[in-house]
């Protein structure tokens, strides 16, 4: 008769494990990383009768909890990763690169459309030379398209800033899982598998992952316990409970630099956050040159073309511009009378009827402007393509891997169902034990 106590009693403990796996499941259902919990049960040995004068031909032994289950699969897990990581450096590269875009300005107030509006006024000009309000117009076009390379200069500055900004925030995200895998390594290598415990810390390991791949192209691998690895560039940044540190730091240009923290030089990531980061701090600076070697250019051809002229009075054209580059770039001459419009023969508006072949054209800044706003187009379209292909395949891992570890309600709503029966069948094998026992004893 004992033996029903034993296998009512394995049982309602096996029962009452899996509804708590299941509630678990059910409480966790839009929990991020969460990954579905069953529970495994085994048939027990027989049991040991604990009456000394019951003797059973045929003992059994009830059931138990054998291991609480996480389901995952390493693949899915590992694919998902893969696709955050290169979806997160299209995501930061299609951030960046339209805010330079923005900052290149190819509006009515940005440099391109300003000097095609001061080339229209130099036109104006030549018509009427002596017109001194076409000069004063002529000379604030001039001032005009200086303060813009200006500002073109701040805001593409703006825009390396806020790229060094994240990558610091990028690298921040990137300690703190550097040092939550170190200790849930060192949390695994003591728990016991197979326990709810063990797999709470699993999902732990792999949130940690996620966050890290998502930000940095980092190398992983598992070892005793589930424990993870993590090595980049050659350097292990995470091997048990020890984990290292990367700082991040922005050059004179833009440009950024990863090492580790005790000052080691790193490789430049290629993807991830981080890559995407450095590769648009890199575009950016690359900007930034192109801008400031047209600034230069313009002051150059300006100051040029307006020594060959003569003013009225005969005197030759003083330098229009100053400055080597965008932001230093700045207009000189305020006086419409020193405007030099003559050509050296006299000619009054000779030396304005040569703007086109002196300062348009072939060579000219005019049309380097307009090639570097359509390569800068062509690569943030190329961009923006990547990232919606990034992003179509991140989903679709995701819903794979969610196929196999997401919780559906209403399954879970099923096995509750199940469970419970089970539950109340061997609470009843408790109960017919109990009143089989006291009949015993009520004859006896």
């Amino acid at each position: 008769m004992s033996d029903l106590f034993i296998i009512g009693s394995s049982g309602t403990k096996a029962y009452r494990t899996a509804m708590a796996a299941i509630s678990e499941n059910i409480a966790n259902a839009s929990t991020d990383g969460f990954a579905r919990r069953t529970v495994t049960t085994t048939e027990s040995g027989a049991s040991n009768a604990t009456m000394a004068t019951y003797n059973s031909r045929a003992n059994f032994g009830g059931t138990q909890v054998s291991s609480v289950n996480r389901a995952s699969d390493p693949y899915l897990d590992a694919t998902v990763r893969a696709t955050a990581m290169a979806l997160g450096s299209a995501t930061a590269r299609q951030r960046w690169l339209g805010d330079t875009e923005t900052a290149l300005n190819d509006t009515g107030t940005g440099v391109g459309q300003l000097m095609t509006s001061m080339y229209q006024n130099m036109e104006k000009l030549a018509a009427s030379p002596d017109d001194k309000s076409l000069r004063v117009t002529t000379l604030d076009s001039i001032s005009r398209v200086a303060q813009a390379f200006n500002q073109t200069a701040v805001d593409l500055q703006n825009v390396s800033s806020g790229i060094a900004t994240e990558a610091q925030s990028a690298v921040g995200t990137v300690n703190q899982a550097l040092s939550s895998l170190a200790d849930i390594n060192n949390s695994l290598l003591r728990a016991q598998p197979g326990t709810s415990a063990y797999a709470q810390l699993l999902d732990s390991r792999d949130a940690a992952l996620a966050d890290l791949s998502e930000n940095l192209n980092v190398t992983i691998s598992f070892g005793a316990h589930d424990s993870a690895t993590v090595t980049f560039g050659g350097q292990t940044l995470v091997s048990g409970n020890n984990a290292a540190s990367i700082a991040v730091a922005a050059n004179s240009d833009g440009t950024l630099a990863l090492s580790m923290a005790d000052g080691t030089a790193l490789t430049a990531p290629a993807s991830g956050t981080l890559g995407g980061l450095f590769s648009a701090a890199d575009t950016v600076a690359d900007r930034r040159t192109e801008l400031d070697d047209l600034a230069a250019q313009f002051v150059t051809d300006m100051n040029d073309w307006h020594d060959d002229g003569l003013t009225n009075d005969g005197t030759t054209g003083g330098a229009l511009l100053s400055g080597t580059s965008a932001a230093t770039i700045a207009a000189l001459i305020t006086d419409p009378d020193q405007l030099a419009t003559r050509s050296a023969d006299g000619t009054k508006n000779g030396n304005l009827l040569n703007v086109n072949t002196a300062l348009r054209g072939n060579g000219s800044v005019e049309q380097s402007w307009t090639s570097l706003i359509a390569s800068h187009a062509n690569l943030l379209s190329s961009t923006n393509a990547e990232y919606d292909t990034a992003s179509s395949r991140n989903d679709q891992a995701i819903a794979a891997r969610e196929a196999v570890s997401g919780v559906d309600l209403d399954t879970e709503a099923a096995d509750l169902l199940r469970v419970q029966q089970a539950y109340s069948g061997c609470a009843k094998i408790l109960q017919v034990a109990k009143e089989t026992i006291q009949s015993i004893l009520d004859i006896m």
